[in-house]
């Protein structure tokens, strides 16, 4: 039985009294516990924490608890709510509130119009990295080449199985230091209908491969280590720094993938490598003084060259 008067009130997990003060939820145009409260509540406090969309966030969030599309809660706004499906939305909207990413609280990131479960032992999959199969399809237009794709420090494996659901005769190996993050990539193969060409393991970069593939695939950690600190404070203080630390010059996980290509590459073989902001000039030049050609660059969709090819 439902608690006399909940309806009248936000539900907020250990407030801090002061930010209940600060926003009351005054200015909310539907009743206490309705789906527009609480769209408005969640919204205001977003909001407060400078959050960017945050109507838009508080519907993604209320949506997943509700099991709806956002987009469906805007049409009766003055439906009930239950007080444990409020309490579990206003759980969310506090954790969002201290910038842990909402991919994170929903479990799940789209990348290239596919479904990736996702958690805190792996980036988040973004639409940046989408330049890189884009550069694996003008590279290889021929969709039913048999290719044999390795991908270094795989994460969820967005990368990897977004190439091999364009490639149905291909088949890849997704290698990743964390063995959570190898877990969680060999369940994404699984939910996308593709774990019989897709395998993954823990491992440190190429290390303990004696093997030749078509193409290396390979978004590495490429951020300055001095500069993670000022990064969003969604990505500094909750993706991992493993995922992102790319030593002083942001240039260290290069130098080692580099090092490994010409044994890894087979003969007309190419590697696709995600770049920083500004690094196309040095990667390149650490390309090819290990040998190796370096055919093209693909900028993103801002106009920053993002997929560096690479060719044995």
């Amino acid at each position: 039985m439902k608690p006399p008067g909940w309806r009248r009130r936000w539900i907020e997990p250990g407030p801090p009294p002061a930010r209940a003060a600060r926003v009351s939820g005054e200015g909310c145009a539907e009743p206490a516990g309705t789906v527009g409260f609480l769209l408005c509540r969640g919204g205001q406090l977003l909001r407060a924490a400078a959050i960017e969309g945050p109507r838009l966030e508080a519907r993604l969030l209320l949506g997943h608890v509700l099991g709806c599309r956002s987009e469906d809660l805007l049409r009766d706004p003055r439906a009930a709510v239950a007080l444990d499906q409020a309490r579990r939305f206003a759980a969310l909207v506090q954790r969002r509130v201290r910038h842990e990413p909402v991919a994170y609280l929903l479990g799940e990131q789209e990348f290239w119009s596919l479904r990736f479960a996702v958690s805190p032992a792996t980036l988040i999959p973004r639409a940046d990295s989408e330049t890189l199969v884009e550069a694996v399809l003008e590279a290889w237009p021929d969709r039913a080449a048999p290719l044999r794709v390795l991908d270094l420090g795989t994460g969820t494996g967005c990368l990897l199985l977004a190439v091999l659901a364009e490639y149905p005769n291909a088949s890849g190996l997704g290698l990743d230091r964390s063995a959570a993050a190898a877990a969680l990539a060999a369940g994404n193969a699984r939910a996308l209908g593709l774990a019989g060409r897709a395998h993954f393991l823990a491992a440190d970069w190429a290390a303990p491969l004696n093997a030749r593939f078509d193409l290396v695939l390979s978004n590495p950690p490429y951020i300055e280590a001095a500069a993670i600190p000022g990064l969003m404070p969604d990505v500094a203080l909750h993706e991992p720094a493993s995922a992102l630390d790319g030593g002083a010059d942001g240039l260290d996980a290069y130098r080692a993938i580099i090092a490994d290509l010409p044994r890894l590459l087979a003969p007309g073989g190419r590697a696709v490598l995600e770049l920083g902001a500004g690094q196309a000039a040095a990667v390149s030049g650490l390309a090819r003084a290990a040998g190796l050609g370096v055919p093209g660059c693909r900028a993103d969709l801002a106009g920053i060259p993002r997929a560096l090819v690479v060719s044995a």
